[in-house]
């Protein structure tokens, strides 16, 4: 069909759903500037991030319409096309509007595999009809009641320019069209996130029946503004019919009718949101009981607060790289970090020593297995076409550069393009793979060499914010078609220098770290001829090896020994 709907993503996206993807999100009175963020790093082996696109477009009303999500194939099966669809970059449309997600799973007997959209394709068809975040709401809503949902529970950050939501959904299980789902309004002055667990809990239930429901007529209730918070007629109900929930309504939570909660996917998931709060409240200490599995002393998180000062788009891109640094889940402060401190830790999440201990190990925003990573921006008082903004690249958030992208963007950059971003094959014209390359050098050293990474990633980034402030002040005065076509330019432009600056850094850190040793570097870059460095072990990792190899390699005793 020639609209159909194609989403280019593995099948084996979906193994990986248990371990995957965190969104943060800030309201607009709570970031620096006054606009929306939010975030999104999409996380799973098996697949090389790529920059989607869809154009805009005008279409005949109701003709069908092909849907190929990354899960189960429906051949021969199509939605009604609209008349309409909006230009999509990422995950981000020409209006500004932003929707990303992360995957709970919760209650795995209520996936329905008949159901024909799984949460990408959701998200993308809402992408393309909807021109705010509440149009948004409205539309997957609908979209479910008509042809089904096949994945398992899901939380999605909704963000236009003037606002941001959480909604979480979850299907009936088989043979049953439809899912079960509530959204909230996240107030404009806090901050919130969620990571693979369900976030809502209790919510304010309408006493007036025909507002509970989105689907059928009662689907334009959310265009009011003071409505804060919707939710399908059933939510309820029907955590009753399964044996989910048996209290009074007003005693309804979200969360523990439909993804219970456990140690393993509150230390897992919910963690992250912790540290997120916690690099701004003061306060979040008090949350520690929860992430450790006291769920007697504390068994949840706020699902939003208000940040201690406003928050700017550069420290929303900093939590992206978070490890848990400074806390006591501190990934770079025990033996675990090797002998250069490092963040990464390879899979499983579970095992166990020679004499069966079991063991796990923590799970932090940024890792390893991220296919691409994103901070989008979304400000009102610019044109839309300016004002939206999805910061990209591909691979770990810590080991990257942001690339700013507009999202009127007509032609996607070549490092970020599908064809050029093959799983099992390396390219020099692959964003995935030039970054994969520097930072699968740094890993097993990290210490040692992060610095450099570090000097190219503000190197960059630093640029790119200057830019970004004197790119609007030209912009004064264009046509939109002329705007349009600089912004193309300068996003094309951007990712060519991202590439250019990681191909000088792959070669500068093979160089300066060959062998174990450190060249000794001249103030213009350069190496000096033969001056290097031997940096050795972390003083941490020293003082660990006697309690692991008893006597083998203390000094003085062999000499002893030998003396005797």
């Amino acid at each position: 069909m020639k609209n159909a709907l194609s989403i280019l993503l593995t099948l084996s996206l979906a193994a990986s759903s248990a371990l995957a993807c965190t969104n943060l999100i800030v309201g607009k009175k709570a970031s620096a500037d006054g606009s929306v963020m939010c975030t999104y790093n999409c996380d799973g082996f098996g697949f090389a991030g790529s920059l989607y696109y869809s154009p805009a477009g005008r279409h005949t009303p109701g003709e069908p319409l092909a849907i190929r999500g990354w899960g189960p194939v429906h051949e021969g099966q199509f939605v009604e096309q609209v008349e309409y669809t909006y230009n999509v970059v990422g995950f981000m449309n020409e209006r500004q509007l932003t929707i990303v997600e992360s995957t709970f799973d919760g209650r795995l007997e209520l996936q329905n595999r008949d159901g024909l959209l799984d949460y990408f394709s959701l998200i993308r068809l809402a992408l393309q009809r909807s021109s705010a975040a509440r149009e948004a709401i409205a539309c997957m809503a609908d979209l479910v009641d008509r042809y089904g949902y096949n994945s398992t529970g899901e939380s999605l950050t909704i963000c236009d320019p003037d606002e941001a939501w959480i909604m979480e959904i979850v299907g009936k299980g088989p043979g049953r069209k439809g899912a079960v789902w509530v959204a909230l309004r996240i107030p404009d002055d806090c901050i919130c996130a969620h990571a693979n667990l369900s976030r809502i809990r209790q919510f304010p239930l309408e006493k007036r029946k025909p507002f509970r429901s989105l689907s059928s007529k009662n689907i334009k209730q959310i265009t009011r503004p003071e409505v804060e918070c919707v939710y399908s007629a059933d939510v309820v109900a029907f955590a009753r019919e399964k044996g989910y929930f048996a209290g009074p309504d007003s005693a309804f939570s979200f969360r523990d009718a439909y993804c219970p909660i456990d140690f393993e996917n509150v230390r897992y998931a919910d963690a992250r949101v912790w540290s997120f709060f916690n690099h701004h409240r003061t306060d979040m200490a008090q949350y520690l009981p929860y992430i450790n599995g006291d769920f007697a002393t504390c068994d949840h998180l706020p699902l939003w607060v208000k940040p201690d000062k406003q928050l700017s788009l550069r420290d929303l891109q900093a939590d992206m790289r978070d490890h848990f640094e400074g806390t006591p889940l501190d990934m770079t402060a025990d033996a675990s970090a090797g002998p250069w401190r490092m963040p990464i830790r390879p899979l499983p999440m579970h095992f166990e020593t020679t004499n069966g201990t079991p063991l796990f190990r923590e799970r932090p925003i940024a890792t390893q297995q991220s296919g691409f990573t994103m901070t989008c921006q979304m400000r009102r008082w610019l044109p839309d076409d300016v004002g939206g903004v999805c910061w990209f690249n591909c691979d770990d958030a810590d080991m990257v550069a942001y690339v700013p992208l507009y999202c009127c963007l007509t032609q996607v950059p070549d490092p970020f393009r599908p064809e050029n971003n093959q799983h099992n094959e390396f390219s020099f014209e692959s964003a995935f793979w030039m970054n994969n390359w520097v930072a699968n050098m740094i890993y097993p050293r990290y210490s040692m060499m992060i610095g450099d990474l570090r000097r190219a990633q503000r190197e960059l980034e630093d640029y790119y914010f200057a830019d970004q402030d004197s790119l609007i002040a030209t912009l004064d005065g264009l046509t939109p078609a002329e705007r349009q076509q600089l912004l193309n330019k300068k996003s094309i432009a951007y990712a060519n220098r991202m590439m250019k600056r990681w191909d000088a850094l792959a070669k500068h850190l093979i160089v300066k770290y060959n062998d174990q040793v450190v060249k000794r570097e001249n103030p213009d870059g350069t190496f000096q001829r033969w001056g290097y460095e031997t940096p050795g072990y972390d003083q941490r990792f020293i003082d660990a090896i006697p309690a692991a190899t008893a006597d083998r390699y203390h000094l003085q005793e062999v000499i002893d020994r030998r003396e005797r």
